[in-house]
């Protein structure tokens, strides 16, 4: 086990401090030494270099207390540097060399996180994309092989197959411009209550197997929103495919609308199972997922969620849903965009999105 260096001068919070104070303290030892040497009558000959030696020694001492957080760094920077991301160094000291510290301790854990992100990201991408491609090759092999007649029962699995590769190949680009800050706002002010409709209809058409029911509720009927159409709409269309995906054949999806103050309040409301108190912040993050999720979906939609409607200086939750069951999510967005307020629309707004 390595001997952990003594610092006796970590409460100082200046490494100019802790310069003068370690002069001061070799200067006042070298003294005392000389005079105990020559207070005892070992002579210059025997006196001087003794009082060197122990000098070099105190001052190696309480040196090396100063400098081994860069040690550490250095030591730590090599072992990060073939793909150790679990280094860190010790950060006691009050002065810049321990703000360094605590500043490399910082960038090692947000390095270790970006590469759990990246680990993540490619076990679920690999699975996402393995499943559609799967059945959609044994859907075509058995067409090819005269197994099954490409009827068009058959057609429609292939294709739904093949859309959801899209949806897939779409989440991930989106999420491409995000990091990239490739994302502005084309804001025009429209009825909110046109919108929901066009997407309700539009997802009760490709997604008519289970029976479901939409019930849209704005109000007032022409309640306006300043927004980017195109941005909010994929919004709605995700959380419609997440109610969608969790609600019972015959359930109901309802999409309310309503003025609070000078918000817009937009809900999405289905009677599945329901999102765990525990799950409900981590859903919006990028490629996780929450316990009632794990029998589908990227893990994706909801984080372009939050990135969208951030963009639109709103915020959006899950809430507690009257009644048994079900999940309801709800996005609060300003009346008026930002840009209307005296603020940027966005901070990308020069970047083509």
């Amino acid at each position: 086990m390595p001997i952990r260096p003594i610092r006796p001068l970590d409460p100082l919070r200046s490494l100019k401090m802790k310069l003068g104070v370690l002069v001061a303290a070799t200067v006042t030892f070298t003294a005392a030494m000389t005079w105990f040497g020559l207070r005892f009558h070992l002579g210059p000959t025997r006196t001087f270099p003794l009082v060197i030696v122990l000098s070099l020694v105190f001052t190696q001492v309480l040196a090396r207390g100063m400098t081994s957080p860069l040690r550490e760094m250095t030591a730590a920077a090599e072992a990060m540097a073939s793909g150790h991301y679990d280094q860190r160094v010790t950060a006691t000291s009050r002065d810049e060399v321990g703000a360094l510290a605590a500043a490399f301790n910082q960038m090692a854990s947000d390095l270790e996180l970006s590469d759990r992100t990246r680990r993540d990201l490619i076990a679920n991408v690999s699975h996402e994309l393995r499943t559609p491609v799967a059945a959609l090759q044994a859907q075509l092999e058995n067409m090819v092989d005269k197994v099954i007649e490409p009827t068009p029962a058959a057609l429609e699995g292939a294709l739904a197959q093949t859309e959801r590769l899209t949806r897939l190949v779409t989440y991930l680009l989106d999420l491409s411009r995000v990091e990239a800050g490739a994302a502005a706002l084309n804001v025009t002010r429209f009825p909110i209550g046109d919108l929901l409709e066009e997407c309700a209809d539009a997802l009760s058409m490709v997604e008519a197997g289970k029976d479901l029911h939409y019930v849209v509720d704005v109000t007032p009927a022409d309640l306006l929103l300043e927004a980017d159409v195109e941005r909010l709409r994929q919004v709605i269309v995700n959380l419609l495919q997440n109610a969608i995906r969790h609600s019972p054949p015959g359930g109901e999806i309802r999409l309310d609308a309503y003025p609070v103050g000078d918000d817009v309040v937009i809900e999405v409301a289905d009677d599945g199972p329901g999102i765990a108190p525990e799950d409900r912040e981590r859903v919006f993050e990028r490629f996780a997922r929450g316990r009632v999720t794990a029998s589908g979906g990227t893990g994706i939609g909801l984080a372009i969620v939050r990135w969208a409607v951030d963009l639109h200086g709103g915020h959006i939750s899950v809430v507690d849903t009257p009644g048994v069951t079900g999940a309801t999510m709800r996005l609060v967005l300003p009346a008026r965009a930002l840009a209307a307020r005296g603020a940027p629309a966005s901070g990308n707004a020069d970047a083509d999105a």
